[in-house]
């Protein structure tokens, strides 16, 4: 039985992301953890995280995890989930600036502010509901419709250096990278555990993912 490691340092919807998983691979273990030795053993890692990346680059440091999630992206197939994406970046705009882990470069930036809405008025930040997602060609997105509706909730968004590195894009009043794909590096900007089917149909195959594109 293959094991998924969801780390966890205090940040992130921890308990909803793993019945996910279960849901979606019942032959395989779901273990919600903070001690490196087992997240470094496991067949694959889920990086999440919710709130401001601050307070995530904090815990992150305090209790060593954030070298722990380098490490286990080094090594296999790892899946980073909203502030646990914009943390991969060098820096992001939040908190008057805050350094990041680095290991993609690029900045996490926020909306503008009175950005026009489709219908007339203003687009309200943060982005929060169900918008479209329109992906390229990657194991991930098998058996997902083009142009899904997925679930996010946030103020800010990444932009990587290299293009080459978006996997998916969306629109809300400009267009952002709603998920990267590096080697056997993957990460989503959006919430697929609260993106019924498609979030779903995404942890599957994420649970049966062998880390190549």
């Amino acid at each position: 039985m293959s094991t998924i490691a969801i780390i966890d340092y205090g940040m992130g919807n921890l308990h909803s992301i793993a019945k996910a998983v279960e849901h979606v691979a019942a032959d395989t273990r779901v273990l919600i953890s903070s001690v490196p030795e087992q997240i470094l053993a496991a067949d694959r890692v889920v990086f999440p995280g919710v709130g401001g990346i601050g307070h995530t680059m904090e815990e992150l440091q305090r209790t060593g995890l954030g070298e722990v999630a380098l490490e286990a992206a080094a090594a296999k197939p790892m899946l980073c989930i909203c502030v646990g994406m914009q943390a991969l970046l060098e820096r992001s705009e939040e908190n008057d600036g805050t350094p990041c882990l680095g290991l993609i470069a690029g900045e996490v930036k926020r909306f503008p502010e009175g950005m026009p809405a489709p219908e007339g008025g203003k687009l309200k930040v943060p982005h929060m509901g169900w918008n479209q997602v329109h992906h390229n060609d990657h194991p991930l997105w098998e058996d997902i419709d083009q142009d899904s509706r997925f679930y996010f909730v946030h103020s800010y968004y990444v932009e990587p250096a290299d293009p080459a590195l978006q996997a998916a894009s969306t629109d809300y009043g400009i267009k952002f990278c709603a998920a990267l794909a590096r080697e056997n590096l993957f990460a989503v900007q959006f919430h697929p555990e609260k993106s019924q089917r498609a979030g779903l149909t995404l942890l599957r195959n994420f649970s049966r993912w062998d880390g190549q594109c």
